[in-house]
């Protein structure tokens, strides 16, 4: 019985010659030259849904517009754009045909053309045409048509970028919340404040845990002012710029095509040389995240110290139970959930560093270190929305307060002749306080042995009332959440 051998690749040619490509895949040999040259780590373009969704935009606004400019036919044109769309509404779904490292070369220029191929085969497939039948439908010539990596890339980095805060902006609200409730929940719990681990003068546990909430409200803030910049596009620049191979005015039709797409506040740069090779907006949005890591690496550092004992700690807090601490010791639970949220931080101060690098190795009319800054702009939002998340649901909404412990170590604590000063001096108090640590005595001991105070005076002084700060503290509105 004679076999049949299934063919199953395809030849295409390129400027370097011939590549054989799977029949079946919608990349091509641009793409396959890539996965040869970049195999550097494990993660791939296609495991970034918003940056394939975003490049489908950016092509499909250009064939838009390509075809109100006569550059292409109006089946080129429409077919291309039904391509895009499938990549637009189920990024997810074409994870597989763009299997480019995340790290490469080229300024993006294989992802660019991983883009292009994809887009070009799903076209010709649409249309009843083969795989590969660039002589129809070609990567560069169609797909391609009045663009450059330079600007395609570029736009496409800063809408993903853009999307991605979304989801971020939610899960800091929702912590957020769950520090108010908990600040409401410990409104009368009376504990000692602290500046430089030594006691300092009493509050509520509330107020801490309010400040903790405060602390992230004004980067919600921040962050979405920053974000705004990323809206400044380059789209038409072409390769340097100057709008080379563009007919006149396809820049300022091509940004509000893709503003129409999006729904995004979209606006042409300013000036597109500088636009083409600058990148100082990740610069100053990374700063932003790297200040959101190192005030949640601080809220952990606290949540790790008021809960520190359970017998030789501050053990203000308990936080929930989550595992084991100890392969040797008994008994022992550990805090790993604010452990690994200062591990996130530390990666994201990390990432700060790398994007400021990146952003100033640009040279001359193009920075080619884009992808190195996409990658790290993701990872820090990524880490960052799932540390939040982690930190909120498995650690702030479990924490239970000790209050006879903060209570107990306010009553026996040094810091609290701050409230007598203004009655008997800083000199006395300073010799009662000196007293009261030598003599291991508490501040009223002392003072009733001196006969300084009446009990009932002491009362007073010390009640909740009178220990507690005054201000007024400002609610978290709704108005502040981001939606």
């Amino acid at each position: 019985m004679e076999t049949v051998q299934l063919e199953t690749m395809r030849v295409e040619k390129d400027l370097l010659g011939s590549k054989e490509v799977p029949i079946n895949s919608y990349y091509g040999i641009h793409t396959v030259r890539a996965l040869e040259n970049f195999n550097i780590s494990k993660h791939t373009v296609g495991e970034q849904s918003h940056f394939i969704r975003a490049l489908a935009q950016v092509k499909k606004a250009s064939a838009k517009t390509n075809l109100q400019f006569n550059k292409i036919s109006e089946e080129i044109s429409l077919s291309i754009q039904n391509a895009c769309n499938q990549l637009i509404e189920n990024p997810q779904d074409w994870k597989d045909s763009f299997p480019t490292d995340i790290y490469q070369g080229g300024a993006g220029t294989s992802i660019n053309m991983n883009t292009n191929e994809v887009i070009a085969n799903i076209a010709l497939e649409a249309l009843g045409y083969a795989k590969g039948r660039y002589d129809i439908i070609h990567p560069n010539d169609h797909v391609n048509k009045s663009q450059s990596t330079n600007d395609v890339y570029p736009t496409a980095l800063r809408l993903a970028t853009y999307y991605s805060f979304d989801v971020l902006f939610e899960k800091i609200n929702n912590l957020i919340s769950s520090l108010i409730l908990k600040s409401t929940e410990f409104q009368y719990v009376l504990k000692m404040g602290r500046t430089q681990l030594q006691d300092a003068v009493p509050m509520t546990l509330g107020q801490e845990f309010h400040a903790f909430a405060t602390l992230l409200k004004e980067d919600v803030r921040l962050i979405k002012k920053t974000r705004a910049l990323l809206l400044e596009i380059n789209l038409g620049a072409t390769a340097i710029g100057t709008g080379v191979n563009t007919p006149h005015g396809y820049a300022a039709q091509v940004s509000d095509n893709l503003k129409e797409i999006t729904g995004l506040n979209l606006t042409g740069a300013e000036d597109y040389v500088e636009a083409t090779s600058d990148c100082g907006v990740f610069i100053i949005l990374s700063s932003t995240l790297k200040r959101l890591a190192v005030k949640l690496s601080k809220i952990c550092n606290d949540l790790r110290l008021l809960s520190s004992g359970p017998r030789t700690g501050l053990w203000e807090i308990r936080l929930p139970e989550l595992q084991a601490g100890s392969s040797i010791m008994p008994a022992k639970v550990n805090p790993v959930i604010p452990e690994v949220v200062n591990q996130i931080a530390f990666k994201v101060i990390g990432n700060d560093l790398t994007i400021t690098f990146a952003a100033e190795a640009g040279q001359l009319q193009l920075n080619v270190m884009e992808p190195v800054i996409a990658l790290s702009m993701n990872e820090s939002i990524e880490l960052l929305t799932h540390g939040i998340q982690t930190l909120d649901e498995k650690c702030i909404q479990g924490i239970v307060a000790n209050e006879q412990t903060c209570f107990d170590a306010v009553m026996r604590s040094v810091g609290i002749i701050t409230l007598l000063d203004p009655i008997l001096g800083h000199a006395k108090c300073d010799e009662i306080g000196k007293q009261c640590i030598a003599e291991n005595k508490t501040i009223q001991e002392v003072v009733l042995e001196q006969g300084l105070m009446t009990q009932e005076q002491l009362d007073e002084i010390f009640s909740f009332e009178n220990m507690i700060s005054k201000i007024d503290i400002q609610p978290y509105e709704e108005m502040d959440r981001v939606s």
